[in-house]
């Protein structure tokens, strides 16, 4: 039946039932017997029938859509920001929803205006601050909203990342077990910290915390992008600092050319500096050498925030913040 629409009489003829029963295996508003619930899902696939989103929108009061927030601005690493897209968007079809991308530019106003056209049933927000504006509106709605990351004041919210203060903790330990005293994180641009964006933030004190429980000395400052910027911020921590002997690299556009100034600069890796990424594996596992890393979970941090935006929209109490464990990979690096 193809270059038409096939309609829930169709299917139902098909299957030899009721409209009705193909409507209530579609809802799941009734118990349906197994063997006709597969009759009927054995038409839908033989016919090719796509149920009307309207009028199932009309019928549910849903939209089975999401809207997800994402931060396509200045200092934000973009193959890293598809990967939790691609997550999100995977996790919503295994729930039947779709998910509209809206980005952080529109703020509230983009907020408002798909809440209030009903176009979506909940909210998944990514690029949370420390002193995030959005938050006393996603307070006041009725739909649900997850945030992957956490402001300053969570309370009331529902907010998953990786824990990112551990994350910087844990690349200390590891260059205080192989005994550095004195090392660095290099961060994300200078932007980033200037918006008090908080995975960001959360990390730097997470890291200038364990160089103080581990009685080393080091430096935590922002990293910007490009290989000039690079070169010149690593060259000139060298000089200042001719006893370090470690690297944090939390940037995932600037890990390439920090190994590249390293080289230009005579140092060798690990023989001369240690370094360790916060990232995802395969940029560490491309470097050369190929780096210790943490591991930046995108994908298991948005299959997380679906299900918990899915939890909320059942009328599932959910936990208000869940934070995941760091787990540190040791490669060449070090």
């Amino acid at each position: 039946m193809s270059g038409r629409t096939v309609t829930i009489a169709e299917v139902a003829k098909h299957a030899g039932v009721a409209v009705s029963t193909v409507s209530y295996v579609l809802s799941g508003k009734r118990t349906i017997s197994a063997g006709t619930r597969r009759r009927v899902l054995d038409s839908i696939s033989a016919l090719g029938y796509h149920p009307n989103a309207g009028a199932r929108a009309l019928a549910s009061k849903r939209s089975n859509v999401i809207a997800l927030v994402l931060p396509l601005r200045a200092g934000m690493h973009v193959p890293v920001l598809m990967r939790f897209a691609s997550a999100v968007v995977t996790a919503a079809r295994r729930f039947d929803h779709d998910v509209l991308l809206l980005t952080a530019d529109e703020g509230t106003a983009g907020i408002r205006r798909v809440a209030a056209s009903a176009l979506v049933d909940a909210l998944v927000l990514m690029d949370v601050e420390l002193d995030d504006r959005r938050v006393p509106l996603l307070r006041e709605l009725p739909e649900p909203s997850v945030l992957i990351g956490f402001p300053a004041e969570p309370a009331g919210l529902t907010c998953v990342d990786l824990d990112f203060a551990a994350a910087g903790a844990r690349c200390v330990e590891h260059l205080a077990e192989r005994g550095h005293e004195e090392i660095a994180l290099l961060g994300a641009p200078s932007v980033v910290y200037d918006r008090g964006t908080g995975f960001a933030t959360r990390t730097m004190e997470g890291f200038v915390a364990a160089l103080d429980g581990h009685g080393l000395k080091g430096v935590s400052l922002p990293c910007e992008e490009t290989f000039d910027e690079v070169y010149e911020t690593v060259r000139d921590l060298l000089l200042d600092r001719p006893g370090l002997s470690g690297l944090v690299v939390h940037n995932e556009s600037a890990v390439s050319h920090v190994l590249a100034a390293l080289r230009q600069l005579g140092r060798r890796v690990p023989h001369d500096v240690a370094v360790v990424a916060i990232c995802p594996d395969d940029v560490a596992e491309r470097a050369g050498p190929p780096l210790t890393s943490v591991l930046i979970p995108a994908e298991e941090v948005g299959r997380e925030a679906v299900r918990l935006v899915m939890d909320k929209l059942e009328g599932r109490t959910v936990p208000e913040s869940t934070l995941l464990t760091p787990q540190l990979a040791v490669r060449a690096s070090t």
